[in-house]
């Protein structure tokens, strides 16, 4: 195991964690006023500082203001402000996204994310591109974050977005494989859930439905996904295949499906599915123009993909009853056809039940960028969404940082 990862490790532990709780709580100290308040023994405490900003979690340098004295003047401890922080990667099917979050988790826990405490990066790619190839697009594109100064050695972790159930499953052997590359090309833990229930999760935490605890969340992309959040708790079912939306029959007889169905949702109603319904061969680029422009067909193909979702989250919203709906995906930034639609035939078949608040249905405000900090969070929050409000901030955190919103 290289030094650095086995200083971050031990650092980690039981002295190392006290000596950063109590920097965080009394911003900068000597050596000795650690000692003092830590009552670590002087020879524990100087190897545990050492160790600690060796990893680079501490940073020691003498305040220009100290009072030039005889003798050595005293070095002030302080938090590495870009240590302990947390990666989110969201491995798409044409791009590779990166977030970096301040590692801070009581901080961010309390009062969510603010524009410094999170930067971003991405780069398109060939949906053929190779695992090897995608995880070093994410490692260049970490070397661009928090301009060139994130230490990977002095990270908390790795969350990562993949598109699939995230199982021990025959279907995820390739993320196994990938998560041992990840592991050597990072030197630090990596956790992986599927892209759709982290978009929902990051959505939960500081977007579209912040501060629901019942979310129910679909993303119209290729493949179409989603997820459930249920008391403030992502859903994964019984061998983590849960939000497999896209199978859901929307046209009985239908087009033939890759799952062996025929007219489920993802063949209606995914990114690639609007496209050749539009017209075969065309691209994101030409059916966005083509709305921008009012081309009738154009719309036509929104609306009914659209009666075709709104259809099927009835029937999730009539059994599951979550508090809102929260819709991505690439189409529906697009512009209001597509939502629209849905929404209409969504609340056209929605059960009303006595004093039922209305049902909120809304698209997704965090963007591209949405799984990638679901991904994140995973490293301080495995699986779960807060009770309480803590987005105060992200809205000017992800435009400042360059994300996406809506």
């Amino acid at each position: 195991m290289p030094n650095a990862t086995r200083n971050t490790t031990w650092a980690r532990g039981q002295y190392g964690d006290q000596m950063l709780r109590l920097l965080r709580q009394f911003g900068s100290l000597t050596r000795s006023e650690l000692g003092q308040l830590s009552g670590l023994s002087r020879t524990t405490l100087y190897e545990v500082v050492s160790r600690l900003v060796d990893s680079g979690q501490v940073i020691a340098a003498v305040p220009d203001s100290t009072p030039r004295r005889r003798g050595r003047p005293a070095e002030k401890l302080v938090l590495n402000p870009e240590a302990g922080r947390v990666l989110g990667i969201d491995f798409g099917r044409r791009a590779v996204r990166v977030v970096a979050v301040a590692g801070d988790h009581d901080g961010l826990e309390r009062h969510g994310l603010e524009h410094d405490a999170i930067s971003t990066a991405s780069e398109a790619h060939s949906p053929t591109a190779q695992w090897p190839d995608r995880i070093v697009i994410a490692r260049r594109l970490v070397g661009t974050l928090t301009g060139g100064r994130l230490r990977l050695d002095a990270l908390n972790g790795v969350g990562v977005a993949v598109t699939g159930p995230a199982t021990d499953s025959p279907a995820a052997v390739d993320q196994r494989a990938m998560a041992v590359m990840m592991g050597r090309s990072f030197g630090t833990r990596v956790r992986f859930d599927n892209a759709a229930r982290l978009a929902a999760l990051a959505e939960t935490l500081w977007g579209a439905a912040q501060g629901q605890r019942d979310v129910l969340y679909l993303e119209l992309s290729d493949p179409v996904g989603g997820a459930l959040v249920s008391g403030g708790v992502l859903h994964r079912g019984a061998h983590g295949w849960s939000g497999e939306f896209g199978h859901i029959t929307a046209e009985p007889g239908g087009a033939p499906c890759p799952c062996g169905g025929q007219g489920c949702l993802q063949t209606v109603a995914s990114t690639t599915a609007m496209l050749n319904s539009y017209r075969p061969g065309a691209g994101l680029p030409d059916l966005v123009a083509a709305l921008g422009s009012g081309d009738p067909a154009a719309h036509a193909v929104l609306r009914r993909a659209g009666t075709h979702v709104g259809r099927g989250l009835a029937g999730l919203v009539n059994a599951l009853e979550p508090g809102i709906v929260v819709v991505g995906g690439e189409l529906v930034t697009a512009g209001p056809t597509l939502m629209e639609s849905v929404r209409r035939e969504l609340l056209a078949n929605v059960v009303r039940c006595g004093s039922r608040p209305p049902l909120l249905v809304r698209p997704t405000k965090l963007g591209d960028h949405a799984a990638a900090l679901g991904a994140a969070s995973l490293l301080w929050r495995p699986g779960r969404a807060p009770s309480h409000s803590v987005g105060k901030g992200l809205g000017a955190a992800v435009r400042m940082s360059g994300l996406h919103t809506n």
